[in-house]
């Protein structure tokens, strides 16, 4: 028996759900395929599928031996991809997290030209607005706004850089006080990105001088759209990326205030950067995102 071949069999019959579904996903005939994932089954004594007339399902060995045989064959193609990323070309898997506002409205409208431009690229784009853990989720670049985190295990790497603008829209601000100064705020319902406790105090700054504001208002979220369109609906002032903005300020549906300060939630910064692993300096994939990501600011900017 031919185990690696078995694997495959097995793990393919079960993401299909039959014999004959993973045969024609493996180009292979289903009494061959048959006959792999039965020999699997008499090498381990234990059997892994129920087979009936209609349909295959998972035994609970089974389940358990399907997690361990995915794992097994995703690290063996990422070994395999390791020794192709170093060649000519960007080829292989590519696993990229990236903030979901961010990945929707930045990256997706252009990682056309990024497959156009790599047709050996395989890109898995995770949209995720929580710290993911690089190794453990095997994660190979990750986009991070704000304060990047600097550590020996990981590579950190800016690549762009953008803006926070306090917004609110003409009809919340034709009910409310003026807002002509950072304490201002005060009295008024601040939307808040759920950045913590620090966040919580937005950071004002203009000529060397900083002040900050602790903000309260009646919604809080960790999605920055859900605060726009909050804003837009004119619930009350929030902060939040020019990129997310910079459209609804230009169409007049949010207004931009105290433009003559840079804001931000607490100390931090408005880079934006790539992280990845030191094993994975001089990957061709890595690379390519890299370069494509600046053209995509660039172009932004």
């Amino acid at each position: 028996m031919d185990k690696l071949l078995a694997l495959k069999a097995f793990v393919e019959t079960v993401r299909c759900g039959g014999f004959s579904a993973a045969g024609r996903a493996l180009g292979m005939a289903t009494s061959s395929l048959t006959r792999l994932v039965s020999a699997l089954e008499a090498e381990l004594q234990s059997v892994l599928l129920n087979r009936s007339t209609r349909q295959v399902s998972v035994t609970e060995a089974g389940r358990a031996y399907y997690e361990r045989a995915v794992a097994i064959l995703e690290a063996l193609d990422e070994a395999d991809a390791a020794i192709a990323d170093r060649g000519s070309q960007a080829r292989g898997r590519l696993n990229v997290s990236v903030p979901v506002e961010f990945g929707r409205r930045i990256i997706a409208p252009h990682v056309g030209r990024l497959l156009e431009r790599h047709p050996e690229l395989e890109l898995n784009l995770r949209l995720n607005d929580e710290v993911v853990d690089l190794l453990g989720e095997r994660v190979d670049v990750a986009v991070r706004l704000g304060s990047a985190v600097v550590s020996e295990d990981v590579v950190s790497l800016r690549v762009g850089q953008f803006q926070r603008w306090l917004v609110a829209s003409p009809d919340y601000l034709a009910r409310s006080q003026p807002v002509n100064e950072p304490q201002e705020l005060l009295a008024h319902d601040c939307l808040r990105f759920d950045f913590g406790a620090a966040g919580q105090r937005w950071q004002f700054s203009a000529a060397g001088e900083v002040q900050q504001v602790a903000v309260r208002g009646p919604l809080q979220s960790n999605n920055g759209d859900v605060l726009r369109e909050a804003a837009l609906a004119g619930q009350g002032v929030t902060l939040l990326a020019d990129w997310l903005v910079r459209a609804d300020v230009a169409s007049g549906g949010l207004v931009r205030l105290l433009a003559q300060y840079e804001v931000a939630p607490g100390a931090m910064s408005g880079a934006i950067s790539v992280l990845y692993l030191p094993n994975q300096r001089g990957s061709r994939r890595v690379a390519a995102f890299i370069a494509f990501l600046r053209e995509v600011l660039d172009a932004e900017a």
